[in-house]
């Protein structure tokens, strides 16, 4: 991570639209910077379980003196909400939603009428190019992606992407955000599916499936092969788990359907998991099983 800028950013107003892993992140992270941040979500369950996950988060990195204020000053920032209405007072508005080209457009539309015109609209999409969301926007110039990785307040890395029709001056803005929260931006000026790191892992990630589905390595020694053997922090089954197997599955049929397979596994296996229930830490079981506190146990079929 970098050290946070000031840049003129304190006490500004963020609304992060979907309270899932990443959107709660994201929301924790800004609060944890002094921004007052709204996040909002369709599902009261969903909101629900986004509070409890930032507070115990919170609790975590409080104990270890990583915070620069009480876990419960940083929850105070975050209000929980069922609707877009704090659009119109925001300063940043973040979109994380489910990866569903429809969903985001959508909210774009209603994002980009409900927000001031100089408010910047940014999407945390991982494979959708941020132009064909800035197409429902009236203010085209004002979209581009901030795509955080998980779990947010512990990765350093959020790419900064650039759409066709992204100011160069919301570019560079967004760019300095993203230091201001503390992170380092990887700045992106072509916008491709996929964006620069999703592609990388995609394709690693592709080849670890099919060695696992064509019983050649387990996930759990690949993973530990890839953190040992390639100083990766955690392996791709781990990192899947974390973002959802299911977000997985949404990734690969979009990076299909714009001509991209050569990125996606030959094989089945994430299909096949996601319709066993098995989509990853959230649920407590994927290509890992996890106990009720969180322990990454090695899955066996007979469990």
């Amino acid at each position: 991570m970098v050290a946070p800028t000031q840049g003129g950013f304190a006490g500004q107003r963020v609304l992060v639209v979907g309270a899932g892993f990443m959107g709660a992140g994201i929301a924790q992270v800004c609060a944890a910077r002094g921004l007052r941040v709204s996040l909002s979500d369709v599902s009261p369950p969903a909101l629900d379980r986004a509070r409890a996950g930032i507070a115990a988060s919170l609790q975590k990195l409080g104990g270890k003196g990583l915070l620069p204020a009480s876990p419960d000053t940083v929850l105070a920032r975050i209000g929980f909400g069922l609707d877009l209405s704090p659009a119109a007072k925001a300063d940043w508005i973040i979109e994380a939603a489910l990866e569903d080209l429809e969903l985001k457009l959508k909210l774009f539309t209603e994002l980009d009428r409900l927000a001031r015109p100089q408010v910047v609209l940014a999407s945390n999409t991982s494979s959708i190019p941020i132009t064909k969301l800035a197409a429902a926007a009236q203010h085209p110039e004002r979209v581009l992606g901030l795509h955080f990785f998980g779990p947010v307040p512990l990765m350093g890395l959020v790419e900064v992407v650039k759409g066709q029709a992204t100011s160069p001056e919301v570019f560079e803005r967004s760019a300095e955000f993203i230091r201001f929260l503390g992170k380092t931006p990887v700045k992106v000026t072509r916008d491709i599916p996929g964006f620069v790191m999703n592609r990388v892992f995609s394709a690693a990630f592709r080849e670890a499936v099919d060695l696992v589905a064509e019983g050649v390595v387990s996930p759990e020694d690949l993973d530990a092969g890839m953190r040992l053997g390639y100083g990766w922090a955690a392996g791709p089954f781990e990192i899947a788990d974390n973002a959802g197997l299911d977000t997985c599955l949404l990734i690969n049929r979009f990076l299909v359907s714009v001509g991209e397979k050569s990125l996606t596994p030959r094989s089945d296996l994430v299909e096949r998991l996601v319709a066993q229930g098995r989509v990853g830490r959230k649920v407590g079981k994927g290509f890992y099983r996890y106990t009720p506190d969180g322990k990454r146990q090695p899955w066996r079929e007979e469990q």
